[in-house]
Formats: structure tokens, C-alpha cells, sequence
């Protein structure tokens, strides 16, 4: 009887985690930018930056989350190489942060910011 209560609750606990991550993994699509998996590590020409300064931006993977999400990164803005950048949760759209830096966007969309007064928009190139 024992048995039976046991490998029922196993079973729907199991199900119930099975549910929950399909639905996390549907959302992660919005919630940061996704890369074609791990083997994107270092390539700097997966992902860039097209501004409206005429200048573009890649981002280099550095870690990538097992749903193809890059988790931290470096942009390449020019000045002193590139800048480590870090996935920022939030809700909707994504945002990666780094020192002095920081990049909002949804989608293909994103406004690169440089410091508190400085704001480009920008479109993402996919190679």
C-alpha cells in the first residue's frame, strides 16, 4: 500500500516539474538574447549591435544558459576592448549591465546607453 502512495506522489511531482519547466523554457525566448547554443561561446559575429551612430556593437558570448540564452557577455564598444556585460532579469524585454554600460531591449530592438546621458538606438544583426 506503502508502494502504490509512494510512486503516486513520485509520478505527479515528477509531471508537475515536467510542466513547470516546459513553461519556463517558452519564455525565455523575451527574457534575454538567444545564441544557436553553447557552441556560440566567443563568437563575436553571431550577435551585433547596428546603431544609429553608424557604428556596430557585436557581443561576444562568454557563458550561455543550456536554452541558448546568453547569460554574460562582452560588447565591444570600442573603448578598451570589450566591456563584461551580465544578463539582468526583467519580467519583459532583457537588459545586459556593465560597468558604466548598459543595454535595454526587446526582441531585435535595444537602446544602448552610456552612462546616464548618452542613448542610442540600435537593431540587432544576426549573422
Amino acid at each position: 500500500m506503502r508502494a502504490a502512495f509512494f510512486k503516486a506522489v513520485l509520478t505527479a511531482a515528477l509531471l508537475g516539474f515536467a510542466t513547470s519547466a516546459g513553461i519556463l523554457t517558452a519564455g525565455a525566448a523575451d527574457l534575454g538574447l538567444m545564441t544557436s547554443g553553447p557552441g556560440a561561446i566567443g563568437n563575436c559575429s553571431e550577435i551585433v549591435f547596428t546603431c544609429e551612430n553608424g557604428r556596430q556593437y557585436p557581443l561576444c558570448p562568454i557563458a550561455v544558459s543550456v536554452v541558448g540564452e546568453v547569460v554574460t557577455a562582452s560588447l565591444h564598444t570600442g573603448h578598451r576592448g570589450g566591456t563584461h556585460v551580465r544578463l539582468v532579469p526583467m519580467g519583459v524585454g532583457y537588459r545586459y549591465a556593465g560597468r558604466g554600460v548598459w543595454l535595454d531591449g526587446f526582441r531585435e530592438n535595444a537602446l544602448l546607453n552610456f552612462g546616464k546621458h548618452s542613448q542610442i538606438a540600435c537593431t540587432i544583426q544576426r549573422s
